[in-house]
Formats: C-alpha cells, structure tokens, sequence
C-alpha cells in the first residue's frame, strides 16, 4: 500500500491533507462523485457517468505506487471529507518504458483552488520514486484550466493534439527547474 501523506494550504487559505487512498475511502469517494457536476465528470471521464464503476473502485485498492497510485485531498473535518482526487495508472509507453498516466478530479466549490496542481506534484514525486521517468494524459482541448496547470508544474511538457483530445507528455527524470526537466 502506498505511503502518501500531507499537510498544504489551498490558495484561499483552506488547510487540506494530500494522502494515499485507503480501502476505507470507498464511501467517502462514492459521497464525493455523488456531488460533481456533469461537466466535472465529463472532463474527467470523457463520458457522461452517474456513478463509478466497479473497476474504478477497486483502483483504490491497487495503490503500490507500480501499478497505480491514486491521492485524495481532504478537508480537516472529522469526517475527511474529499474534494479531489488525483492518480495514475502504469502503462508501456511507445518505446516501451513505463509511462504514469495521471488523472485529476477536483470538486467544483474548491476548483482554481490549486488543488490539481498540488496534485500533480504529489503524483510526480510518488511516480519518481517508483522508477518512473515520465508522466503523460489525456485532457479534452475544451479544459483549459488542467492544460494550464501542466503547462505552470516546472517541466516543459509536449502536446499534441488528436481531434478534441490533447496528449501531453513530461520527463519527471530531474526535479522541476532543473536544466535536465
């Protein structure tokens, strides 16, 4: 199971935790889906859902960090109550090393918030240090705001465009900034 936890500070002020989900999560994520707008889960799923699938579910439990990685952001209330969600899935990429496929949700009250970003920036760290030297998705072209976030993450990522998709890549190998990123 991965071992992923802290503590930010939203842009609005509003603490947060950053931490690997754990099975016990599975209400708590049901509750969360239940309250996104269909365009949230439109950009995230690239279809129209009323509710998570079995398989997505059971992604929460394959969180190795090899296979798959999967983070929630909480509030502090007792009830750790989610308001984002970020992942990734392992995947061969063209020349045949692995690729971190990453994935975000965020709930619409809380988003411009910084939470995708945030996100991003977990998932590049648990990624890097799980041998993986490059993150890539899949984002509709109409969701300017994800294309923004990876655009501000520090890396120089690559796009290219296929219809009303567009598929970004980014060399994690060197920290952000770095001559090598």
């Amino acid at each position: 199971m991965l071992d992923f936890d802290r503590t930010a500070v939203l842009r609005d002020g509003t603490p947060v935790r950053i931490r690997a989900a754990r099975p016990d999560d599975e209400a708590r994520v049901v509750t969360a889906f239940g309250k996104l707008e269909r365009h949230s889960v439109y950009t995230r799923y690239f279809s129209f859902r009323k509710a998570l699938s079995a398989a997505d579910l059971a992604r929460l439990l394959d969180n190795d960090g090899v296979r798959g990685a999967a983070l929630l952001v909480t509030l502090g209330d007792a009830a750790q109550t989610v308001i984002g969600g970020g992942s990734y899935a392992a995947h061969p990429g063209a020349d045949g090393r692995p690729v971190a496929e990453v994935a975000f949700t965020v709930e619409e009250d809380y988003q411009g918030q910084g939470i995708a970003g945030l996100l991003l920036d977990a998932l590049v760290e648990v990624a890097r240090a799980h041998g993986f030297d490059r993150i890539d998705a899949e984002v509709l072209a109409e969701n300017a705001p994800m294309l923004r976030v990876f655009e501000r993450c520090g890396r120089a990522p690559r796009r290219r465009r296929d219809g009303g998709v567009i598929h970004v890549e980014i060399d994690i190998a060197a920290p952000a900034g770095s001559d090598a990123g």
